[in-house]
């Protein structure tokens, strides 16, 4: 299966060995559908013997199914695993093969050319150190050819080889080839791309993939496979950059010893050398470089390692461990690079789950500042990112957390954001940088707390979120709960839908986007009254699940009462007290729950009242109760 070595069959134990210590070179292809990316990989994987010979049969029995090359091979179809992708003759997930010459190992990746697969070719991006850029030498440079160039830039690869594949079809021409450097370059030199090595080939033919071509006198470069067996991959670039280790985990096995386990993302670190914790910003020592099969002096990027300090410090998984001279940053709000990859679409004030390098945190994107157009490097305005949308937002999160921009290091300055309910990967992230007012903004401490303004008036303060169908009776209700607590001798704050947009809320419309920040400063107001002490109220429809988790995460455990006024459809629009239904019904009135716009119920709220079964009054009493059973009413 291997490439062809002597050594296979009179040494076996040096030629593993041989193989062991090579370096990995990871490349991706991309370019616009039909450019040849895949029938580039399956050339590679033929030309350095890297099939199976009932791989090859297979490859000969579906090439007269499904190929396009007539009675040839279809090399394509080494790649092309999917079925649908077999169908359509194109390539849709991120297909990953591995390969290895006597100079190398490769692991390459063979990603989407259409539009709607952006994220999977950003997934195949992520981790490469070449992009091999595909250009079909018939059609020259396409609006796909730059859409795929800007995101290779935005990923921060920095080698990129321009294939300019199929020469045969135009019987060679150097002309042909020179037109289309020239076009290449000049787009290029707009979004920054330095590093390019042009190279004429055919795929399907193998001209200049492993053998220089006879076909073209005229070009004098190196070969794809010499151009992938020589040029400078990413560890030995990261080597030379400030030491960065984040921490994986914190191995405590006894009581005398404390190791901070991770692998060096960048630069080298020495015992002895001075280092920095971050974000708590504390330094120390290297005491010992721990590893199985023994101590080491010194430790370089690439390496998993387990450090040990000179003195006793507080370090947990996800903090990062930098030099001193060069430490990196930390900070709680950033500009960034979104790339959305998810069905549903980011709105900002949604909470998400952040996860860069070990460290999880909570998440919202305060600002969409613009939306780039991959096609035409436009910056357009945005309220919200649609599935494979790009857009350049302010990110701000719950904690401090260490960093670097994702264009001086990948590893400390890339993120996902994560759905909190689904757990589902929702987008990938890159920073810029730390928002100023990220140090100049700290919490002031006060010495009267929430505790002691509800001891004061002989509550406990909670907000109680009234939730539910426009018409379900929410404003009733709430009008109701606040009159009997009133009359109690508690002190409570109604806000009310309708009212709140009459003020607070003016500015907002009803479109999915409007609705979350309608909901998001509604619960920042909410928050600070139960700051206050007080007994807050809400009587909003608030559709969606995401929103109504935000607002709970805003107040501490136990103070969050999730009310659903749980009222059929049917009956909401047969009351519809405000004609609102009819309106909607008539296309009148855009984005109503319920009619054109989705309202999610909650699945385990603390409360539920059935109006199509109780009055406004015995809803009333029935809430007063369980709050009075979950000692809420008395200090």
């Amino acid at each position: 299966m291997a490439h062809v070595s002597d050594l296979i069959a009179s040494d076996i134990e040096q030629y593993l060995k041989a193989h062991e210590h090579k370096s990995l070179l990871r490349f991706i292809t991309c370019g616009s559908v039909d450019d040849g990316k895949s029938t580039l990989i399956g050339r590679l994987l033929y030309e350095s013997k890297m099939l199976f010979e009932d791989q090859l049969a297979a490859v000969e029995s579906d090439s007269k199914k499904f190929g396009t090359q007539g009675e040839q091979l279809d090399f394509a179809l080494l790649v092309d695993g999917l079925a649908a992708e077999r169908e359509q003759g194109i390539t849709i997930d991120v297909a990953y093969r591995f390969f290895s010459t006597d100079r190398r190992k490769f692991i390459v990746a063979d990603t989407p050319g259409h539009e709607q697969y952006t994220r999977n070719m950003v997934t195949g991006a992520s981790t490469a150190d070449v992009a091999v850029l595909m250009v079909d030498a018939r059609k020259g440079v396409l609006t796909q050819t730059r859409r795929h160039s800007y995101l290779v830039s935005l990923i921060g690869i920095r080698h990129i080889v321009v294939a300019i594949n199929k020469m045969d079809l135009v019987d060679y021409q150097e002309s042909v080839f020179r037109k289309i450097v020239e076009d290449y370059r000049q787009f290029a030199a707009q979004i920054g791309l330095e590093s390019m090595t042009f190279i004429p080939m055919s795929a399907f033919k193998g001209d200049n993939i492993t053998e220089p071509s006879d076909r073209m006198p005229w070009y004098h470069g190196s070969t794809l496979m010499a151009y992938l067996e020589t040029v400078e991959i990413d560890e030995q670039r990261l080597q030379s950059l400030p030491f960065r280790l984040p921490v994986q985990w914190v191995n405590r096995p006894n009581l005398d010893f404390r190791g901070f386990a991770g692998t060096v993302a960048s630069g080298a670190v020495k015992v002895g050398d001075k280092v920095r914790v971050q974000p708590s910003g504390k330094e120390s020592s290297v005491a010992r470089i721990v590893t199985h099969d023994g101590d080491l002096p010194e430790a370089i990027a690439g390496q998993s390692v387990t450090l040990t300090l000179a003195d006793e410090i507080d370090i947990s998984r996800g903090d990062v461990i930098s030099t001193v001279d060069e430490p990196c940053g930390s900070a709680d709000q950033f500009e960034v690079t979104l790339v959305w990859m998810h069905d549903e679409p980011m709105f900002p004030g949604r909470p998400y789950l952040l996860k860069i390098g070990a460290k999880t945190v909570t998440a919202t994107v305060t600002e969409i500042k613009h939306q780039v157009n991959v096609n035409t490097l436009d910056h357009t305005a945005a309220k919200k990112l649609e599935l494979n949308a790009i857009g350049v937002c302010n990110l701000s999160l719950d904690r401090q957390i260490a960093f670097d921009a994702y264009k001086n290091n990948p590893d400390t300055g890339g993120f996902i954001l994560i759905d909190r309910l689904s757990n589902n990967t929702v987008g990938a992230g890159l920073i810029h940088f730390a928002l100023r007012r990220a140090h100049n903004i700290h919490m002031q401490h006060v010495d009267v707390d929430k505790a002691a303004r509800g001891s004061i008036k002989g509550q406990k303060p909670c907000l109680l979120w009234l939730t539910g169908l426009s018409g379900a009776g929410k404003s009733t209700i709430a009008n109701i709960v606040e009159k009997k607590l009133h009359a109690m001798g508690r002190h409570t704050y109604l806000l009310d839908g309708d009212n709140v947009r009459h003020g607070l809320n003016k500015d907002l419309g009803f479109t999915d986007a409007d609705r979350v920040e309608n909901i998001r400063r509604v619960a920042e107001v909410a928050k600070l009254m139960v700051d206050a002490g007080l007994i807050a109220i809400t009587a909003f429809i608030s559709p969606f699940k995401s929103e109504r988790r935000m607002a709970r995460a805003l107040v501490q455990e136990g103070e969050f009462i999730e009310i659903h006024v749980d009222t059929p459809l049917a009956v909401a629009e047969e009351r519809d007290p405000k004609g609102l239904y009819k309106k909607a019904r008539r296309g009148e009135l855009k984005n109503f729950t319920g009619i054109d716009s989705p309202y999610e119920p909650p699945e385990e709220p603390e409360i539920r009242v059935s109006t199509a079964k109780m009055s406004p009054e015995e809803a009333a009493d029935y809430i007063i109760e369980v709050l009075s059973e979950r000692g809420l009413l008395d200090v």
